[in-house]
């Protein structure tokens, strides 16, 4: 993910918040904020024959602190047009290959429930549920649940 996808990037991050059921923000913010929130070694974008971007991936880290260091929070997002073509699968499995070759033991996420299409990939590429945090956060003044997942590498720890 290069500076010079950012427009098609924060397009399809748009759609994600309009949609309604992939993230709690409901605006798009500033590259310079979206860049500086994901860790540079771990964020992917797949492009389509042109040239368009077609879906993008990147983890953040959960905190500062040492003992968490090989913790990271992630998203996958893919343009609507380009959904059910394996875009979100390939995206995942390289963020998965560079986490683990980088230590990272855990990535996680919170998903919304209705969100049982990222909830099935996600148990494909082998993330577990932890568990339901129900009424965690207001989202557009309504309480909205999210489903805690993870994926602990075999690899590391």
């Amino acid at each position: 993910m290069l500076p010079e996808h950012a427009e098609q990037v924060l397009a399809i991050y748009r759609a994600g918040i309009e949609e309604g059921n992939a993230t709690f923000e409901t605006e798009v913010p500033a590259w310079e904020v979206f860049d500086a929130a994901r860790l540079p070694a771990h964020r992917y974008v797949a492009l389509g024959p042109g040239g368009e971007v077609l879906g993008w991936a990147a983890v953040g880290a959960v905190s500062s602190r040492p003992a968490y260091a090989g913790v990271v929070e992630h998203s996958v997002y893919v343009h609507p047009d380009a959904r059910g073509r394996g875009v979100a699968r390939l995206l995942l499995a390289a963020l998965i290959d560079s986490t683990e070759k980088a230590g990272i033991w855990t990535v996680q996420s919170s998903v919304f429930p209705e969100n049982t299409a990222s909830l099935a990939l996600h148990a494909r590429a082998g993330f577990r549920t932890v568990g339901t945090r129900e009424r965690v956060a207001r989202h557009h003044g309504v309480w909205r649940d999210t489903v805690l997942i993870e994926r602990r590498s075999p690899l590391v720890g």
